[in-house]
């Protein structure tokens, strides 16, 4: 277990080209049997310099629609949170994509920040993966520059219920039994405790959850994780796992005890970093101006959450680079 130091020259630690910028671009997975249509966003390498791009309050360094830039590219897929979606974590995907990645974060349908009309319950739980599968699958046989993207380099980031999700793709099994009571409409005020997460208009647990091999190493950022607390549970978990926590939590399900007891009983022990005076949404990315109010913008007095994201950027990449190469 490592207890990182939020230092400012931590950044320097690991050497980006400067010759390569996040090129930006939007895909539309198309829906099938297997699923609902998938919004992603796509950051590539490009030999542009990068310019502003304002996207809703958001104000990112980006090329759009640049040509990638490269053969043989390695991919990473990001899952993100409870009501997320796939600009927050645009500043981790810049700097992976800086240095050489292919990154495509998704919107999970139906259960991101513009419609949670289907992400409570175990619906939204089983079908996360399977959401990952079919953006890799596209990825790699529908997307028109797939062949620039080396199929034997994928790798994974996810937050929180993301987290959660990359753990199930690499082979873990949950037990639902300990997911707390959800509402149904989280949002309602005074949102009562009562509705189950499994109720009659639910489907049935599948008999296997999804997993995909492709992936060869992943990183998880405070994962949902009281459904991995034994050894059962992960015992096929293989791949090379960076495993983030904060050290003061407050996600649902990710409390600090609950990561620690994930790291403490996967079975190949993981890359583990606390965050020191972290909360779980401190993970997220840095908030413009205008929303540094918002709930999921307030981190613990003290804390610095854009030098955080430096040294925690910093480190996912180097730890892709080892692991995925470039």
């Amino acid at each position: 277990m490592t207890r990182i130091c939020l230092a400012l020259a931590a950044a320097s630690c690991l050497t980006m080209s400067t010759a390569q910028a996040a090129g930006l671009k939007y895909l539309h997975i198309p829906g099938g049997r297997d699923g609902p249509a998938i919004d992603a966003a796509m950051w590539s390498p490009c030999i542009k310099a990068p310019e502003e791009v304002q996207i809703r309050a958001l104000t990112i360094p980006a090329v759009p629609d640049c040509p990638i830039a490269g053969e043989g590219l390695p991919l990473v897929i990001i899952s993100h949170g409870y009501g997320g979606w796939y600009l927050g974590h645009h500043d981790t995907a810049e700097a992976l994509a800086d240095s050489g990645f292919v990154v495509v974060a998704i919107n999970h349908p139906h259960a991101n920040y513009a419609d949670m009309s289907r992400g409570n319950g175990l619906s939204a739980l089983i079908g996360r993966p399977v959401d990952i599968k079919r953006t890799i699958d596209f990825m790699l046989t529908g997307f028109p520059d797939s062949a620039k993207i080396d199929p034997q380099k994928i790798g994974f980031y996810g937050f929180s219920q993301g987290g959660y999700t990359g753990l199930v793709l690499a082979g873990a099994n949950p037990d639902f039994s300990k997911l707390p009571p959800r509402c149904a409409d989280p949002k309602a005020d005074g949102c009562p405790q009562a509705n189950q997460t499994r109720s009659p208009q639910q489907p049935p647990l599948p008999q296997t959850l999804t997993h995909d091999s492709r992936i060869r190493a992943m990183v998880v950022a405070d994962p949902l994780s009281i459904v991995f607390q034994t050894t059962d549970s992960v015992r096929d978990i293989t791949i090379p796992l960076q495993l983030w926590g904060s050290e003061l939590g407050g996600g649902g399900g990710a409390s600090p005890e609950n990561v620690a007891t994930l790291a403490r009983v996967l079975p190949e022990k993981p890359d583990f970093r606390i965050v020191p005076n972290g909360v779980h949404l401190s993970f997220l990315t840095m908030c413009p101006k205008t929303q540094l109010s918002s709930d999921v913008c307030i981190d613990a007095p003290g804390f610095d959450r854009a030098a955080f994201h430096r040294e925690f950027n910093a480190e996912v990449v180097a730890f892709f680079r080892r692991n995925l190469g470039e």
